[in-house]
């Protein structure tokens, strides 16, 4: 049985990085120009706990006693690699790692073939039933190719949204720089000022909303400043003329505050939260406007 159940334990763990990993690489991942890059970029980004936890269970499939020596070697060298030694850590991979490789050190009599088929089967389907939505959608999306300046219009709303420049970061900036930069962007829209110009502002959370599109027609959205939510009659998507495909950027910031320390986030999918101003991940960026003259 303590053979069976360390078998049973990897399959699932590789099943779970395998779901974290196929949606989370159709979210924020696949971006790239190239498909060797993309491919690339989801093996070593986002596959690679599944393909860690498939290796080490093979091996302690068919060699048990090595198997268990190497994930327990791993379990504790992750912490001191990764520079975290916080209670995430030591619960979701140091504390896994020592128990399987306890429990193959202590297990014995199962079929090899059958075990091994069990762990990658279940893995590989993980990945198919789980990526092939996501992958028709990428696959699907719209790219103009024009990073110019664009008059968006729908939904009650008429916004002029920047071009591809200072008011538009393809990197990560915090709240306050991103606001500054609205505020000193000049009217073309691509450099900035050594004066606040006050042309360009960070969009409010309610226009960034009603401006969600998917497949060049909006997407119907409405903010419930009451409740804090964003309902759309179809959910948006990470396409022109808003979102620059092969951008790594799939959250902007806007105007609205949440207190003096947060304020809402926008997704490409229309979903909106509230993060600390000080934030600067290289995903999080913004996208300046201005109202039409």
């Amino acid at each position: 049985m303590l053979g069976w159940l360390a078998v049973g334990l990897s399959t699932a763990i590789a099943c779970f990085w395998a779901l974290w990993g196929i949606i989370e690489n159709f979210h924020e991942g696949w971006f790239y120009d190239s498909l060797l890059s993309n491919l690339g970029l989801m093996l070593v980004q986002y596959l690679s706990p599944m393909l860690i936890f498939i290796g080490l269970a093979l091996l302690a499939i068919c060699f048990p006693r090595v198997g268990s020596i190497a994930h327990a070697a791993l379990g504790l060298l992750i912490p001191p690699l990764l520079k975290q030694f916080n209670s995430t850590v030591v619960v979701f991979i140091t504390l896994p790692l020592i128990l399987l490789a306890a429990l193959y050190w202590l297990g014995r009599s199962y079929s090899r073939r059958t075990a091994a088929s069990l762990v990658v089967g279940l893995s590989v389907l993980t990945l198919i039933v789980f990526g092939v939505g996501p992958a028709i959608r990428v696959a699907g999306r719209i790219d103009d190719n024009n990073f110019q300046a664009r008059l968006i219009e729908g939904n009650g709303l008429r916004l002029i949204w920047a071009p591809d420049g200072e008011g538009w970061a393809r990197e990560g900036v915090n709240w306050f720089e991103a606001t500054r930069r609205c505020q000193y962007l000049e009217e073309n829209g691509q450099t900035l000022s050594t004066a606040p110009q006050n042309i360009w502002r960070l969009p409010t959370v309610e226009e960034a909303v009603r401006s969600m599109s998917r497949h060049g027609i909006n997407s119907g959205g409405a903010w419930d400043g009451k409740n804090k939510t964003a309902t759309y009659q179809t959910t948006p998507d990470k396409e022109s003329p808003l979102w620059n495909v092969h951008s790594q950027v799939i959250y902007w910031w806007t105007a609205t505050e949440v207190d003096a320390q947060s304020a809402y986030i926008i997704v490409y999918d229309g979903k909106t939260w509230p993060r600390r101003k000080q934030t600067h991940p290289t995903y999080l960026g913004f996208r300046c406007v201005k109202s039409p003259r």
